[in-house]
């Protein structure tokens, strides 16, 4: 079981921005602003040390969570997808017209067994 998933709107928008940029990773901090969402940049442009964690991997990219946001999230299952507009961060795709968001529910007891 996987803790994140996406949606196909969302997974063909990476598809895109992998076009353009290559390799990538996705990383939701938990800090101020757009910080909360996820974002999505070149692989080797994030940093992360053994304060991120991996949750998964959606559209063949990483997706990794602060520690301290983890803590909040530990018992939900995400979805990354997209909504109009524009978000007020770095992520690489602002300049689509989309920004991604995060839908949330509860992982099962089942689930919360398996990982």
């Amino acid at each position: 079981m996987q803790r994140v998933d996406i949606t196909p709107e969302a997974a063909e928008l990476v598809r895109k921005i992998r076009e353009r940029y290559g390799e990538l990773i996705f990383h939701q901090s938990g800090g101020c602003c757009d910080g909360s969402c996820p974002m999505i940049f070149p692989k080797d442009d994030m940093y992360l040390d053994d304060s991120d964690v991996l949750l998964g991997t959606i559209e063949g990219v990483n997706f990794y969570m602060n520690k301290d946001q983890f803590d909040y999230w530990k018992h939900t299952h995400l979805t990354v997808d997209i909504t109009p507009g524009r978000g007020s961060s770095f992520s690489l795709e602002i300049p689509y017209g989309y920004r991604f968001i995060i839908h949330s529910r509860l992982l099962t007891d089942e689930e919360l067994a398996s990982v």
